[in-house]
This record gives C-alpha cells, structure tokens and sequence, in this order.
C-alpha cells in the first residue's frame, strides 16, 4: 500500500510555534515519539484558549482524548524549533478529530502527522457526552479542512 503524502503547512490553518527542549531528545540523538503527543495536546488546548472556547479552571465542558495516531516522517533534534499545524479534520455531535503535523524549522513539508479525537463531556461528571456548543463549533468553522 503506498504511503500517504505528507502535508505541507498550506493544509493546516492554525499554528504555534514551540521550541525543542534538550530533554526531548532521546538516547538516539532525536526527539522522543511521546514529545509529539505533548505537541499535539499543547497545540489543541491552546487553539481552544484562544478562541475563546476553553477557560481550564471553569470550562463546564471539556474534551476527553479517547484516540490519537502518528506518523513520522523525518526526525527532528534539539536545538530545532518546531511549528505545530491544526486542523479540524471531523467534527461530530459530540467529538471532535483534530489532524495536526509538526513543521520542522522553516520546513513546508511536515516531519510527522497525526490526529487526536476529543469526545466532549459534561465537566462535573466526565461520564455523559455531550452536544458540541455553538461557541466551540464557531471556533471550528476557522480551522475545518477544505
């Protein structure tokens, strides 16, 4: 089976830019795979923030990680600074599955992608999905893939 293409930066519609730390890199002088999971959740939470959607102490609905994949392309090593890329690739009545791909410094193609699923839930009880609100699904209009 052939391999997908790897995306380029015009694919995505958000982005933040995180540097590299000394401590990503592992025993075989590169980052680390479970860095690339920290990546993802830090460019979702702070896309939420932003928009305006997600207050952390007080948010009466949050998002649940209930999946997420990777793909690796090329590596990276610190001292590089990478540029994490979002994108709304579904939303549901109740979960979300954010594609994301990690730029290596100015590089258009991306060194990894992936996707992570929220399922959102009431806050208080973490048990019961619930509807998307408005306010989130506006907030997605601005990052849902062509």
């Amino acid at each position: 089976m052939p391999a997908a293409p790897r995306g380029t930066r015009a694919d995505y519609r958000f982005f933040l830019p995180i540097p590299t730390r000394w401590m990503d890199n592992d025993v075989y002088g590169h980052v680390n795979n479970v860095t690339y999971y920290s990546w993802f959740d830090t460019v979702v939470a702070r896309f939420l923030i932003d928009s305006g959607f997600l207050h952390v102490p007080t948010a009466p609905v949050i998002g649940l990680v209930v999946e997420t994949q990777c793909r690796y392309f090329a590596p990276i090593a610190f001292p590089d600074t990478i540029t994490a890329g979002l994108r709304c690739g579904r939303a549901g009545n109740t979960s979300v599955r954010y594609e994301i791909a990690i730029f290596r410094n100015g590089e258009e193609e991306a060194s990894a992608e992936g996707h992570f699923v929220h399922v959102y839930v009431d806050r208080a009880t973490q048990k019961q999905p619930t509807p998307l609100p408005a306010a989130l699904r506006d907030a997605l209009a601005g990052i849902t893939a062509a």
